[in-house]
């Protein structure tokens, strides 16, 4: 198991649990309980939890510009970012052209896009998910160009904006870091300016974002979630998200993971 990938599992014990102990992490994840030590270091060190004397527990003082590493959040929710994924395939069409946004679980349905042969005009703002999309040679990726983002692999910054302005795609993946009081959240001013770029530049915006999405607001406002066409989420989604959804009119729909009870998808 590589490293990242551990420490997205520690953080999600933590999150989970709100507080666990060294040994509760040690049987949780089968590693050693200096390995969990060092990860835990790493992890408050992101500002991502707090220790404590013998264990660790979520971050009390929430930072609303902090977010995980690409290597950790590509490992968090996991299973959810899948099935997410599955369903979200299922929607597109051979011959649309699809924005994919930075996200890990977008990442995911450029996957299976690859997988399926599919033939789409992909656009994307993530070299990494240009490169996997690269790969079929069923798929026209044009990438906007821009300056990457430091420790991601994200572009931003002209000449993305003036070609976000010049197109109409039927289909937005769109990501975000957080959904809460009926809005998107991002961490940085930079992030939300230009998904609000692409979301003006597709006719559907289809929000793919696990239930661990569902949290405290992060440093700016994206958009209203009224804004979305539609949102794909996973089964651990809570009842007052659902309301807040169901409030703004949003079309909703809940994917299975692991074998927990579904909820019926709402308009």
């Amino acid at each position: 198991m590589i490293p990242a990938q551990r420490r997205a599992m520690v953080l999600e014990q933590v999150q989970r649990r709100g507080t666990i102990s060294i040994q509760e992490l040690v049987e949780a994840i089968a590693v050693s309980s200096s390995t969990v030590r060092r990860d835990l270091e790493e992890l408050e060190a992101e500002g991502l939890l707090e220790r404590t004397r013998g264990g660790a527990l979520v971050q009390s003082t929430r930072r609303s510009t902090y977010e995980p590493t690409t290597a950790v959040a590509a490992g968090l929710a996991r299973e959810e970012k899948k099935a997410i994924a599955k369903y979200a395939i299922g929607m597109l069409r051979s011959g649309q052209s699809v924005i994919f946004d930075s996200s890990t679980t977008v990442r995911e349905v450029a996957n299976l896009v690859v997988s399926s042969g599919l033939p789409i005009t992909a656009l994307t703002n993530d070299l990494g998910i240009g490169e996997v999309l690269g790969s079929s040679n069923s798929v026209t990726v044009i990438i906007p160009g821009g300056t990457l983002r430091p420790g991601s692999l994200t572009l931003k910054g002209e000449p993305g904006p003036e070609f976000w302005r010049t197109i109409r795609a039927d289909v937005l993946l769109l990501g975000t870091h957080a959904i809460s009081e009926g809005s998107l959240s991002e961490t940085s001013l930079d992030l939300a300016a230009q998904k609000r770029l692409m979301i003006s530049a597709a006719e559907r915006v289809v929000l793919l974002a696990d239930s661990g999405k569902f949290q405290s607001p992060a440093f700016c406002q994206i958009c209203s979630l009224s804004t979305v066409s539609e949102i794909v989420t996973d089964s651990k989604i809570s009842d007052a998200d659902l309301q807040m959804i169901a409030d703004h009119g949003v079309k909703l729909q809940i994917v299975v993971v692991e074998s927990r009870p579904d909820r019926r998808a709402t308009n």
